[in-house]
């Protein structure tokens, strides 16, 4: 088991090694160890699968920074690979920016991404979302540039501009984020192939990353490979592993209520899970430094 403050490999070299860069949604410490186990290169923490899983809230900005920066610290310390973190809107005008870069930089978050929406903000695949205008947004992206201490954190600028603006709108504001220093774009919610192969004409050639919501998002699901061709380097998956979880949860507390006995090849086992929460490890801990 690795030390929690491990040296993560920079998310501009885990680009430029695998292509594309697939990141389930981790809403715990234990997902996270179990996409590591997966054999996952790096993973993301997302706004959407932790408003659900730590509050039991929609993403729909009830959940704040402060709120939010103790439970990524729990998550990114069960696992040494990259992380790409959900930043939301940055919480607020350029200080706030500035604080979250900075913090998130420091506890040893490789990435970020923060997006134009316009308080409150909502999950980018649900309706009725507004965006500020571009020009505040490149500020935004112009001061998390100037608060990190390293240029390997990356910045990720998403804009949420399609669904309220168009396409067109979208993609002039991901060139402006760039312009400004964003490492990579991405945009969330195109609606359908001719959109995405779009903005991978345009910006395929550049860090460019769009999200699959599995189960009842707007963007249509293809096979990885198929969306490397088309230009994105980096595929988030926000629901892929919270919403199966969700219906065993649901499954699991029903059999205890209605008597049933454990679903064995359904579930893990004893020895399984303390394989994953490593418990050799601490007993090893335990044995050789006794303390009477």
């Amino acid at each position: 088991m690795k030390a929690i403050n491990v040296q993560r490999e920079s998310w501009k070299s885990i680009l430029k090694r695998h292509g594309p860069l697939l990141l389930p949604a981790a809403h715990d410490a234990l997902s996270a160890r179990i996409i590591e186990r997966a054999a996952f290169k790096a993973y993301q923490i997302g706004g959407f699968a932790l408003a659900g899983a730590a509050h039991a809230i929609p993403d729909v900005g009830i959940d704040d920074f402060g709120e939010k920066v103790s439970l990524v610290r729990h998550i990114i310390n069960a696992s040494p690979l990259p992380v790409l973190v959900d930043a939301d809107d940055g919480y607020g005008d350029a200080k706030s920016v500035t604080r979250t870069v900075r913090e998130y930089e420091a506890m040893g978050v490789s990435a970020i991404f923060i997006e134009d929406q316009q308080a409150p903000k909502k999950c980018g695949h649900m309706q009725g979302k507004k965006v500020i205008d571009q020009k505040s947004m490149t500020h935004k992206i112009e001061a998390a540039c100037a608060a990190r201490e390293s240029s390997d954190f990356f910045i990720l600028a998403r804009t949420d501009a399609i669904e309220p603006n168009g396409l067109r709108d979208a993609l002039k504001r991901g060139q402006a984020y760039l312009d400004v220093g964003a490492d990579g774009i991405y945009f969330e919610g195109p609606t359908d192939r001719k959109q995405l192969e779009k903005i991978g004409k345009e910006f395929g050639k550049l860090p460019l990353a769009v999200s699959v919501l599995e189960g009842g998002g707007k963007t249509p699901w293809l096979p990885p490979a198929e969306f490397f061709q088309l230009g994105f380097s980096m595929i988030l998956y926000p629901t892929s592993i919270l919403f199966p979880m969700t219906k065993v949860l649901e499954r699991a507390a029903n059999d205890v209520k209605n008597g049933r006995e454990m679903r064995q090849s359904e579930a893990v086992d004893m020895n399984r899970f303390e394989e994953i929460i490593s418990l050799k490890f601490w007993a090893q801990m335990e044995n050789k430094y006794p303390v009477r």
